[in-house]
């Protein structure tokens, strides 16, 4: 593990760590599902 990745998991409680992932994850989620939203909406040029 690099010295700059130890002193970030060292300064992190594991509340904070869980808290942060599950908060990605949510926002990958919800990027995913904006995603699917626009799946097939014509966004070509001549649309607007």
């Amino acid at each position: 593990m690099p010295v700059a990745q130890k002193a970030v998991v060292a300064t992190t409680s594991p509340r904070e760590f869980i808290v942060r992932h599950l908060a990605l994850f949510a926002a990958a989620a919800l990027f995913v599902f904006v995603l699917s939203l626009t799946y097939g909406l014509d966004l070509s040029p001549g649309f607007f």
